[in-house]
């Protein structure tokens, strides 16, 4: 059973002038993304700020955003660390607060072997009864998750239902799929990338979890229904009318450059953590220019 089909957001945190973080905007966007379709909330993961989040923010994060949704799309927690028993810890206590699934990433800078991820992610879901995502971002973490990993992990265990391909590799897509079918093994894939939404849902993925989504929720919800519909062009054109948008949002390391996209759409999220910086301002005005391009009112 899928988590989800279509498109989940990935999240930004909104933070006080203080630093701390901003739970009266925190619903406000969780709401505001309810309101226009987008299909599972995606909370604490990259986009979120999650490796500067101290672990009780982490946690009151998660719990907030339970309470606030209310059942009413899924909410999937990032729950992923370098340190397995850390992970475990934050997974345990994600299914306490509500979360109806687990999005977890590599452990970074380890750089452990394949047997040593399939040990890391079993711990972890042995330690949790709610479904989880594997989370595949090598160019962050320094280590790639292999497909016949992949697709071992989610024969093998059953609460690990698929993967968020952040690889920006179709190929790589592909294999994975290619291996679970022949296999005839059940592998749920989510894009990470938002400029590939299309091209993997054509290759059987089950949609995005999207940087983007944060300030077009329902244009891209409507990306990836539209092509379930059958309505294959509305779709590619969504996607191609999007890409110079998704290649600004992502000119700086994300969550850099939404964050600076949603303060100039006005709703007010506030700064980033450090050691991430404000946008250069070479990049904000490429950025603005062309959210105008696409009819989004900067202000």
């Amino acid at each position: 059973m899928s988590l989800f089909t279509g498109a989940g957001v990935a999240l930004v945190t909104p933070m006080n002038a203080d630093g701390s973080v901003n739970y009266e905007k925190l619903e406000e966007i969780i709401e505001f993304q309810i309101a226009n379709s987008t299909d599972a909330i995606i909370i604490c993961g990259t986009t979120g700020e999650a490796s500067t989040l101290s672990n009780e923010e982490h946690l009151e994060c998660i719990r907030f955003c339970c309470e606030v949704t209310k059942k009413r799309i899924p909410v999937i927690a990032g729950t992923g660390s370098n340190c397995t028993a850390s992970a475990v810890y934050l997974s345990r206590e994600a299914e306490k607060a509500g979360a109806d699934g687990l999005l977890v990433v590599t452990p970074y800078y380890n750089k452990c072997t394949q047997n040593g991820l399939k040990a890391h992610f079993v711990e972890i879901a042995n330690a949790v009864n709610i479904p989880i995502l594997l989370y595949n971002i090598p160019g962050r973490t320094g280590v790639k998750i292999m497909p016949e990993t992949v697709v071992s992990l989610c024969r093998d265990v059953e609460n690990i239902i698929g993967v968020k391909d952040a690889t920006g590799d179709l190929s790589e897509v592909a294999n994975v799929l290619a291996l679970a079918k022949r296999e005839n093994v059940e592998v749920d894939v989510y894009s990470g990338n938002d400029d590939q939404i299309v091209p993997l849902v054509s290759l059987g993925g089950k949609g995005v979890i999207s940087v983007l989504s944060n300030i077009l929720p329902q244009e891209t919800h409507d990306m990836v229904a539209s092509f379930y519909a059958g309505d294959t062009k509305t779709s590619t054109d969504l996607q191609l009318k999007y890409f110079d948008l998704i290649d600004a949002l992502f000119c700086e390391v994300n969550p850099i450059p939404v964050k600076k996209a949603m303060n100039l759409m006005g709703m007010n999220v506030g700064s980033l953590r450090a050691p991430l910086t404000e946008m250069e301002d070479a990049n904000a005005a490429r950025l603005a220019e062309e959210m105008k391009r696409v009819g989004i009112e900067v202000k």
